[in-house]
């Protein structure tokens, strides 16, 4: 019988393993264009914390009891679909469990590059758009632009610095620990903040990049938001997509240098990556082509086993992945 993982209790502050429960998932004969998937990576994201939350959003709340859902790959297994073939291996939402009954209209072949399976739930996935959608379109990023990217040891963000340097920009990243600032300046950065140090954020930009920004790319809310407002350059653009700083606590943002949006013209864009699925194609060709001729490197951070996904998701919030957090199953 099929396993997944199922929501407890919803989390107050930051997830506990308690929060999580393994139940059996009897998935019965498939109907008319269903296809059975067993499933080989899971992809683990910060964004699933908000699920988590009974509260509306652009993607409605996990149920209590009943199984999760996230990006993963697998393979076809079964199908009652005549475009869908036993042996594909393809791209869908049913994560969090081992075996995945779902339309066919609901999954996609993956694309045809020379990549290892998993990378389509990473940098040539939902991650790699986010950050290649965001920084380009978004933030209208343009060659000689300086870009300052936070969390760009993780999955978005490593994409956004290596996109950013091969369009000609000047990259400033943070990351957390000389590890990962090495990884990070190893993608190309000009220059690499470590926020754990016992500098401040604002300080290190303000030093990183005497000129100012005229890009940032958020994935983390908090002290960075407020250093990159502090030193955006007149009509900066700030492309927002996640803020995981306070995803746990719930608490306000404190902004000092909020009020510089009006003066600079600073532009501050949310955005959720679904709304450029339809160029996807767009996407592959032109991050197909860096990856084609070596431009672009990737990191993976995997626990092993279906049973490891409770500590790949809250690993994501104590800093316990560099590039992608992956859980193989």
């Amino acid at each position: 019988m099929a396993r997944a993982w199922s929501l407890r209790a919803r989390p107050q502050g930051m997830p506990k393993h308690t929060d999580f429960a393994m139940i059996d998932l009897d998935q019965g004969t498939l109907g008319a264009g269903e296809v059975r998937i067993a499933n080989r990576w899971l992809s683990v994201d910060p964004y699933m914390r908000g699920r988590m939350n009974d509260v509306k959003s652009y993607v409605p709340p996990f149920a209590l009891g009943e199984a999760m859902q996230g990006g993963a790959v697998g393979e076809v297994v079964e199908s009652k679909d005549d475009g869908i073939k036993v042996g594909d291996m393809v791209l869908h939402m049913a994560g969090w469990r081992d075996e995945a009954v779902v339309p066919a209209a609901q999954v996609q072949k993956l694309p045809a590059l020379d990549v290892p399976p998993q990378a389509f739930l990473g940098q040539l996935g939902m991650p790699g758009m986010t950050g290649y959608f965001g920084l380009l379109q978004v933030a209208e990023a343009k060659a000689g632009d300086t870009v300052f990217v936070s969390a760009a040891a993780g999955a978005v963000g490593s994409t956004v610095v290596q996109v950013a340097k091969a369009k000609g920009m000047t990259v400033i990243g943070s990351a957390g620990g000389a590890e990962k600032c090495a990884w990070v300046k190893s993608l190309g950065a000009d220059a690499v903040i470590d926020y754990k140090s016992d500098v401040p954020v604002v300080k290190a930009l303000g030093e990183a990049a005497p000129k100012g920004i005229d890009v940032y790319f958020d994935n983390v809310g908090g002290e960075h938001l407020d250093a990159a407002l502090a030193h955006a350059n007149m009509h900066a653009r700030f492309a927002v997509c996640g803020m995981i700083d306070v995803y746990n606590s719930g608490a306000a943002t404190q902004l000092k240098y909020l009020a510089r949006l009006i003066g600079n013209r600073i532009q501050i864009r949310g955005f959720i990556v679904s709304d450029y699925m339809n160029r996807a194609e767009e996407f592959y060709k032109d991050v197909g082509g860096m990856l084609a001729a070596g431009t672009l490197k990737r990191q993976e951070t995997v626990h092993e086993g279906l049973e490891t996904m409770p500590d790949a998701f809250l690993g994501l919030f104590s800093g316990g992945n560099t590039g992608k957090m992956l859980v193989k199953v």
